[in-house]
């Protein structure tokens, strides 16, 4: 299982199959990182699959604690290398597991810190429980199952373990235990590090990145207001609190005029403050606050020309997408978003611009820019779909039935699109056409 693209960090993930699976879906909501997975179920041949994916990566992750040891006392890396902590929330997640099945009288624990389990113990009012740490300097999967079993045989204790081998064998031998594995915040907290310790990361920290802001349907918003003085007022407002979210970036503000202003910061400050891109809330506290919504374009560069340039172009994907987002355009021209206002999201990678002719004109007959077509291709793609109901066209692209209809209709006028049959409903109503679209078909088989 891997994945290689030429743009991005690449980061080698290593580890059983359900840790990397959990792992890949973390990974959606870090757009830097091209991830390549290799999954080892037993440490056998960890040796020779490190050595051939540390040539061919800038930071590797072990999703558990055992591979990453073992690898570090037979190997040397010349690369950034983690390992996701079992300390966290998925450590109290187990015990409380395990306490609320039987009674927490022994535990026999490998790979984790007594220390941590002691903590927690004592949270959840368990502190006379006994811990049974192994300390053997031996890591072979067989010396632990030995030791989890011999207790079980003479303590009835309950084997804690962080190692997934060792608990399939526990399985077979029928003794009583529990897995420790990481939530998703471990995985996240774990990646951010990761990606921190990287050189390409660290050579990006300066970088340029400008920001574009426009207010969405200003004129619109100030037709309400009865008078000059107090549509006077609602600039200030905006204006002020866009002034308090370009000191949070340590950046330089400047009010472009009209509707429109612009911040210039660097890429490491930008990156801590949206958590890797992942977090604006100036989006939501505008809507909140002030009931407008604004549309906001990021563009990266190595020079101050490029990244606004960039930032230009991210300004007209959110505007195009109908406002009340952020778009994020970078050095190579790749674009990410849109970046979700309030919480973690998953993001569209895709070019900047079609350079199919073909598509180009298919575009244009559509009625629509061959941006916002290719950034709906890039939505579509995620799915690995091309047969939809109106409906169902209109949730994978986050709009309206309403506009997922009327884009069918433009796709139809265009040839893009073919009925291909109807979805019968339960209830009572007309049947949902079945539209397959076929122009992006074979676009779809290349991402």
């Amino acid at each position: 299982m891997s994945k290689i693209n030429n743009s991005g960090i690449q980061i080698g993930i290593i580890g059983p199959k359900a840790l990397v699976d959990q792992t890949s879906d973390t990974l959606k909501s870090f757009p830097n990182f091209n991830p390549i997975f290799r999954i080892i179920e037993s440490s056998d041949h960890l040796p020779e699959i490190v050595t051939e994916i540390m040539n061919i990566v800038e930071v590797l992750l072990f999703t558990e604690f055992q591979m990453y040891k073992i690898a570090k006392q037979k190997l040397s890396f010349s690369i950034p290398v983690h390992y996701v902590p079992l300390m966290g929330t998925g450590l109290y997640r187990t015990l409380f597991l395990i306490k609320a099945r039987s009674e927490l009288k022994r535990l026999s624990i490998d790979t984790i810190e007594k220390k941590y389990v002691e903590q927690i113990l004592v949270e959840l009012g368990e502190s006379k429980c006994e811990l049974i740490p192994y300390n053997s300097s031996f890591n072979e999967v067989d010396e632990i199952v030995s030791f989890h079993l011999e207790n079980y045989q003479r303590h009835e204790s309950v084997a804690l373990s962080g190692i997934q081998e060792v608990s399939d064998r526990l399985t077979m031998l029928k003794v009583p235990h529990q897995l420790v594995t990481p939530t998703q915040q471990d995985m996240i907290v774990t990646l951010e590090r990761a990606l921190l310790s990287t050189r390409t990361r660290q050579n990006k920290e300066s970088q340029i990145v400008f920001g574009l802001i426009n207010i969405d349907q200003f004129r619109r918003k100030a037709e309400k207001y009865s008078s000059e003085h107090d549509v006077q007022l609602l600039k200030l407002k905006i204006q002020q609190m866009l002034l308090d979210y370009t000191k949070q970036l340590d950046g330089h503000f400047i009010n472009l005029g009209g509707e429109e202003y612009s911040f210039i910061t660097t890429r490491g400050i930008f990156e801590r403050e949206t958590r890797g891109y992942k977090y604006i809330p100036l989006l939501q506290d505008m809507k909140n606050q002030l009931d407008i919504t604004i549309s906001l374009g990021v563009g990266f560069g190595q020079t101050a020309a490029e990244a606004g340039s960039h930032a230009r172009l991210a300004l007209r994907q959110s505007k195009e997408l109908g406002g009340n987002v952020c778009y994020i355009v970078r050095e190579d021209r790749s674009v990410l978003g849109p970046v979700d206002v309030t919480t973690y999201t998953q993001y569209e990678r895709y070019e900047l611009a079609i350079t199919d002719p073909h598509l180009l004109d298919k575009a244009e007959k559509a009625g629509m820019s061959a941006t916002y077509m290719t950034m709906l291709m890039a939505r579509v793609a995620r799915h690995k779909k091309i047969e939809y109901t109106a409906q169902e066209l209109a949730d994978t692209l986050k709009i309206t039935t309403r506009s997922a209809h009327r884009i069918l209709l433009k796709w139809m006028d265009a040839d893009l699109v073919n009925i291909v049959g109807e979805e019968k409903v339960s209830h009572k109503g007309r049947p949902r056409r079945i539209y397959q679209l076929s122009f992006i078909a074979d676009e779809l088989l290349n991402l």
